[in-house]
């Protein structure tokens, strides 16, 4: 995807305010790790997405800007501690923060992160030019994208011990762990646009639509993608013995004997090739895979709908490229 001269002014500005949040220099160990933990890298998608949002909704991108850095700190916030959960090593190719400090200073750093986030809110409520029904809807949008981003969390984790998960369990994780966010994004755009409920829960909506197809498509990626490109084996998920919507989806429409198999070389440790071919076989054979992808392409269909409720503007447009780019990616 060829950067476009509105995405790069959006994403110059946000990497500006990035890098002009003012932080003390000590204590060391608190703000050392959360000044390293937004300079690792990352697609800023959710600031994007709360610029891209206030634009389509006619709004002063300039007004959007501390609810773009809060979602931002959120994001980053989040991938702190989950590195804790997950005993990460590595983060966009970086030593984690867990890694290269301590899980003490991780846990703690990322709690700053947290409330310096929820600081940047702040603005709307001394602003005139925001309503108090206005800066309470912006804290009720961010809160309730927090709850339900560690509610997807906490459900990912049940999962890994949960002997049986069905697909709609799955869909309700990732609408929690992926999609909230990029729901929350939107929404808090909107609101810094001063525009309509409907508009807002519009784009809460797109925001899931959008969160749910990726989140899928990533699932499907692993099982079908070029590895060149992907970066990873075909079937990686399943020699990690990962519960995914197609590992899901494959146990519900499986026989007995094709579930005792998949199972069990789920539960392997370590299964050879052959095996986890065998998985992706009888995924095949089950119509899991061009099912997934019609699911996928309907998630999609149902943002680009959502998206041309709006007026054409370069804001729509490149709401619609990016999604365009999504959902035609190979990696």
């Amino acid at each position: 995807m060829s950067i476009t001269n509105l995405q790069q002014t959006l994403l110059k500005k946000i990497e500006t305010g990035l890098q002009e949040i003012d932080l003390p220099s000590d204590p060391v160990t608190l703000y050392g790790p959360y000044r390293y933990a937004l300079t690792v890298g990352g697609k800023r998608i959710r600031p994007m997405l709360s610029l891209l949002a206030c634009g389509l909704c006619d709004g002063d991108i300039e007004e959007a800007m501390p609810a773009a850095l809060a979602i931002e700190i959120l994001h980053n916030f989040t991938l702190v501690h989950d590195d804790i959960m997950d005993r990460a090593d590595k983060r966009r190719g970086q030593d984690s923060v867990f890694k290269k400090w301590n899980e003490n200073v991780a846990i703690l750093s990322g709690d700053v992160m947290f409330a310096d986030a929820y600081r940047k809110l702040n603005y709307y409520g001394h602003s005139d030019a925001y309503s108090k029904e206005e800066y309470a809807a912006m804290h009720e949008v961010f809160v309730k994208t927090i709850i339900t981003v560690c509610e997807g969390q906490a459900l990912d984790m049940e999962f890994v011990d949960r002997d049986f998960v069905t697909h709609q369990d799955y869909i309700e994780m990732i609408s929690g762990k992926t999609a909230a966010l990029l729901s929350g994004a939107l929404q808090m755009g909107a609101i810094a646009a001063h525009t309509t409920a409907g508009k807002r829960e519009q784009l809460a909506e797109l925001g899931y639509e959008m969160g749910i197809a990726f989140q899928i498509q990533d699932d499907l990626l692993d099982a079908t993608a070029d590895p060149e490109k992907f970066g990873k084996r075909p079937g990686g998920d399943i020699f990690e013995g990962k519960k995914t919507y197609l590992t899901i989806l494959a146990l519900e429409r499986a026989d007995a004997q094709q579930s005792t198999l998949i199972q069990d070389i789920l539960d392997d440790e370590n299964p050879k090739a052959e095996q986890v071919d065998q998985v992706l076989s009888i995924m095949k054979e089950l119509n899991i895979l061009n099912d997934v992808a019609r699911e996928i392409d309907q998630h999609y269909q149902k943002a680009y709908q959502l998206l041309k409720k709006f007026r054409t503007s370069e804001y729509q447009q490149e709401l619609e490229k990016l999604l365009i780019f999504l959902q035609n990616r190979d990696h």
